[in-house]
């Protein structure tokens, strides 16, 4: 056979080749793209972002997500960061249409001669198809699919947008998708504010997130971003020495932050239950909800720390209850090695709480190791613990709490603070005890039913239980200044006398048993004639229990719901003395209306709440909404309601202030600017309360027992709650300006001799100038009665006398 005509069938042969590779790569394209999705759909890429909260000052205090992602645009890029991944990825990205095949022909001998998969042939296109558009499958099907997307996103969108989706979808490593959220990440920056150097070491990560991780493998981080500035001045796009001065540079990569701040998650839990309730799991962590909330980051942080630090000295006036644990003698230095390589090299913080071993102890200290740390505790830093004696290590531990001698064995285990670090490298150690009763507090703006502060609990990481919203507890006295607010609007004045006495009160059973019940004050003694002003301040129970039943208790019920009580009430006269119980929340919103004026807002900790685009969901102002709520929005309720006149408000507040001068409040007279608060105790003391208020702010703190019972002897409300609400107190109003309390124009001050409640003179031995509303005041003098009889309104008529 002729050479021509071999030539001629081998054309043909080749020529039948290429038609049937042709015919079959038609055939598999058009298989394989009748069911590829659109890429238009790319043009409103929403991928999953954080929902973020934010304190009053726009600081986050709280994210939710699935995937940490912040979309950037890709003009608020820096060009060397786009650099950086161009040229480490797909250098001919600005080159190609969407398939570089000579990158790909590199990939395969690469491959080959290494024996397996080094290197990807993948452009950057193709990899916004693969993460947006397909499935991670490993299949040839798929990178065919892979190939025709890449080439129609090209045709359909810039090189630009093909950038912007990259960029803000790739993964980086620890739960950050995108640049913006990796550069938080590593280096605490915004992405705009990232050198060279971490450009670089971002760019490296793609490839394998996990295993180049600048936290786990920062060597291998290096190497990595050695490669990427290398391809980067391959490329053109810096220089050589700016390469080596870029690797050169030391990098800080920043630890993990915690976009959930200390002390606020009582606040931030309750923010994520509403929105979970209103809006669902998936707008909740994958929509980017903007959630701005009314806390103030400086008062709540405060408020958690006066809550923990009250209850560790309630619990200390409780007694020790002895070690943690005592270890075998063997086991001792297996946990100190563990606790050093914990803790590390650096010494643990003044403050912090942690758990050390008993080592010795002689006449003046007790000797412990923290860690790699010789610890020493003073004998005066454990006198709450009683004289401790320090045993063998088979001996039986014992604390003082019931009654007997504190004993700790050698290898005991207990939880101390670090009070300082002396010149030598110990530390000096404070004896600590986790407490077990719970308490709770709650601070609100009483101008506007902001909260500003809510804390729920000891630890929301042992407990998530919010007590100052969900537990409902007896307020005791707490709840007496709503009924002697009622009194006021009922002609009572803060002049009025009530004989303070024993009375009994007998009730017959469905059965014809008869009862007694013989209410009785705090201290178990009786004043006699006890003024208005003076009752309410000294918390006496029986004058209040005759002022309820003189007003009615119908009447008094209707009173606390208009001042926000919803919870259910006795409908007896126990409810004098506290026995319904309520929220702290809803306590802290009623003696905000005496704070405001009058005037009822109900409480929110939601501002405002924005979608991904901006657009405003809810708000407690009006304004937000310009054309009126539209479809999908809500404005929230705040809208003021007057339930009380600025008259009685201001009488009450009058009245809590003398609590807090010369009654059961006492205590907070160190915050040393005008307060008006009340406290608060239950039978056999196992709820204690106080309240109180200041112009700006009124707050309430609650200390107690989940289980309930005692919170043991002379723990009032002005011993085991006050106290917290003093610490918060005196941090919460540093920056406020010292304001006293309105007094409106309608109030009336008359000289009052206060043993008889009559008018006498200014210039009188025994005198007080009291407040009244318009025409409540007497009328006579007190001279002009030699024996007035205390006002028993059993016998006396009010009317009588006024």
């Amino acid at each position: 056979m002729s050479l021509a005509r071999v030539l001629k069938y081998l054309s043909l042969f080749l020529l039948l080749v290429l038609l049937i590779a042709s015919a079959l790569m038609g055939g598999a394209y058009f298989y394989v793209a009748r069911d590829l999705p659109r890429v238009d759909t790319l043009a409103d890429y929403r991928p999953p972002v954080i929902t973020r909260v934010y304190s009053d000052d726009g600081t986050v205090i709280a994210e939710y997500s699935r995937e940490r992602r912040i979309l950037v645009p890709v003009e608020n890029l820096p060009q060397q960061l786009i650099d950086a991944f161009v040229a480490a990825e797909d250098s001919q990205f600005f080159r190609h249409q969407g398939i570089d095949f000579l990158s790909i022909v590199r990939a395969a001998i690469r491959n080959v001669q290494a024996g397996g998969i080094v290197q990807g042939g993948s452009t950057i296109t193709q990899q916004v198809a693969k993460s947006l558009l397909l499935t991670p499958e490993r299949k040839f099907s798929r990178k065919f699919k892979e190939a025709i997307l890449a080439y129609r996103m090209e045709q359909r969108l810039s090189k630009e947008g093909i950038l912007y989706l990259y960029l803000n979808q790739i993964y980086l490593g620890h739960a950050a998708y995108g640049v913006q959220a990796a550069a938080e990440n590593y280096f605490n920056k915004d992405v705009q504010e990232l050198t060279l150097a971490e450009s670089a070491m971002l760019a490296g990560l793609p490839q394998a997130p996990s295993r180049f991780s600048p936290y786990r493998n920062f060597a291998g981080a290096k190497e990595r971003q050695r490669y990427v500035l290398n391809r980067m001045a391959d490329e053109g796009f810096i220089t050589p020495e700016e390469a080596r001065a870029a690797f050169a540079e030391e990098l800080t990569i920043h630890p993990r932050v915690n976009r959930h701040i200390a002390g606020a998650a009582y606040f931030t839990e309750q923010v994520r239950r509403y929105l979970e309730q209103n809006y669902g799991e998936e707008l909740l962590y994958m929509g980017g909800l903007e959630v701005h909330t009314s806390m103030n980051l400086a008062m709540q942080q405060a408020a958690q720390e006066a809550v923990r630090d009250n209850l560790r000295e309630h619990d200390k006036r409780r007694g020790y209850r002895g070690p943690l644990r005592v270890l075998p003698p063997a086991e001792v230095d297996a946990f100190v090695q563990s606790q050093a390589e914990t803790l590390g090299t650096t010494p643990p913080a003044v403050g912090s709480l942690h758990e050390a071993v008993v080592r010795g102890a002689d006449e003046r200290r007790l000797r412990v190791r923290l860690g790699a740390w010789n610890g020493t505790i003073e004998r005066g830093e454990t006198r709450w613990a009683g004289n401790i004696e320090v045993v063998a290590a088979d001996g039986r531990p014992a604390g003082n709490a019931e009654g007997g001698r504190t004993r700790l064995p050698l290898g005991s285990v207990v939880e101390v603070r670090v009070l300082k670090i002396n010149a030598d490298g110990s530390l000096a150690l404070a004896l600590e005890q986790e407490p077990l009763a719970q308490g709770a507090l709650v601070a609100l703006d009483p101008g506007t039913g902001l909260v500003r502060a809510m804390v729920g609990g000891y630890d929301f990481a042992s407990s998530q239980f919010n007590r100052a919203i969900q537990a409902r507890r007896l307020p005791g006295s707490a709840l007496k200044p709503l009924i002697y607010a009622a009194a006021l609007d009922r002609g009572y004045t803060p002049a009025t006398l009530i004989l303070d006495n024993p009375v009994i009160y007998r009730q017959r059973s469905a059965t014809g048993e008869e009862t007694e019940w013989r209410p009785k004050n705090y201290d178990d003694k009786f004043l006699g004639q006890t003024s208005f002003r003076e009752a309410l301040a000294l918390s006496r129970n029986v004058v209040t229990i005759k002022i309820l039943e003189d007003i009615g208790l119908g009447y008094v019920l209707n009173y606390a719901r208009k001042l926000g009580i919803e919870s259910p009430q006795p409908r007896d006269l126990t409810l004098a003395l506290g026995s319904g119980a309520v929220t702290p929340l809803e306590l802290t919103s009623a003696y905000g209306v005496f704070a405001s004026g009058g005037v009822r807002i109900s409480p929110s900790y939601i501002v405002r709440i924005k979608d991904r685009d901006g657009r405003i969901l809810e708000s407690i102002d009006p304004a937000d909404f310009p054309e009126g709520v539209g479809p999908g929005q809500r404005l929230l309720g705040q809208s003021p309601e007057r339930v009380i006149s600025p008259t009685t408000a201001y009488l009450l507040t009058n009245l809590l202030e003398s609590a807090v001068q010369d009654g059961t409040g006492q205590r907070a007279k160190a915050l040393n600017r005008p307060a008006a608060g009340k406290t608060g105790t239950t039978n056999e003391l196992r709820d204690a309360w106080f309240i109180g208020y200041v112009p700006q702010l009124v707050a309430a703190s609650w200390v107690g027992y989940d289980q309930e019972r005692t919170l043991g002897r002379h723990e009032t409300g002005a011993r085991a709650a006050l106290p917290a609400w003093l610490a918060f107190m005196q941090e919460a109003v540093k920056e406020l300006p010292v304001e006293h309390f309105a007094v409106p124009d309608t109030i009336e001050f008359r000289p009052i001799d206060p043993r008889t409640g009559l008018l006498t003179t200014e210039d009188a031995e025994h005198l007080r100038f009291e407040a009244f509303a318009p025409g409540s005041a007497p009328t006579r003098y007190s001279m002009d009665e030699e024996h007035l009889r205390a006002q028993d309104f059993f016998r006396l008529d009010l009317e009588d006398l006024y």
